[in-house]
């Protein structure tokens, strides 16, 4: 008895290992549980340790694997969100791109499809904002401008780039809205403006919760 006292005395003190605040009710409460316990002691190791924030930042977002896009509601949304997008850069787009030819043909088309494309995107802010304001979000005014700021300008440039050069291939850029071929035009040109951002969208929405507005 006197031999394990000695023992015991003569184990420093320092060598206990260090825990932060709270540890051992942690370590209590999950007694049996590993999996837990993992990833508390990794969350607090990225917390606290001298990782580089890049580090910690790749270990909470793991690289896109094939399950990555098999979310059917997040694939849903993400369509919703993109559709939403397509909606108010068409708008400005086609009407800017008919004014402009209509009126001011002299400008030639590379500078109406460049004001065009700036119509596009001016729309679809517009456009959210509005949604923002009396959809389901119900955002106050400041807000609502503020997020649909915040959109994602390469989904936007994105759509309009690609509807654009579509558009032109088929048609020439020229808007008549007297023609069938022009609307069959009109269609394609949406559909592949439409589908070229979406898997941004949708992984941007599922790695980091952010929709493209």
């Amino acid at each position: 008895m006197l031999a394990a006292r000695v023992t015991l005395s003569r184990t420093p003190f320092y060598t206990r290992p260090l825990r932060p605040a709270g540890y051992n009710s942690i370590l209590r409460g999950t007694i049996g549980i590993k999996a837990p316990l993992i990833n508390i002691q990794k969350r607090w190791e990225c917390e606290t340790a001298n990782n580089t924030k890049t580090t910690c930042q790749k270990s909470r977002n793991p690289t896109p694997t094939v399950g990555f896009w098999a979310s059917r509601p997040i694939w849903n949304r993400a369509m919703v969100n993109t559709f939403r997008c397509l909606v108010g850069c068409t708008a400005g787009d086609f009407s800017a791109m008919w004014y402009l030819q209509a009126f001011h043909p002299e400008l030639g088309i590379s500078t109406i499809m460049a004001v065009s494309m700036a119509s596009g995107l001016s729309t679809s802010l517009l456009l959210e904002t509005v949604l923002l304001r009396y959809g389901r979000d119900r955002l106050a005014w400041p807000a609502a401008v503020k997020t649909a700021a915040g959109m994602s300008m390469i989904s936007m440039l994105t759509m309009e780039m690609v509807q654009n050069v579509v558009d032109y291939h088929l048609t020439g850029g020229e808007v008549q809205f007297e023609s069938p071929a022009f609307w069959v035009a009109a269609v394609v040109s949406m559909s592949a403006g439409f589908l070229a951002p979406l898997p941004y969208n949708y992984h941007r929405l599922r790695k980091y919760g952010k929709a493209c507005h």
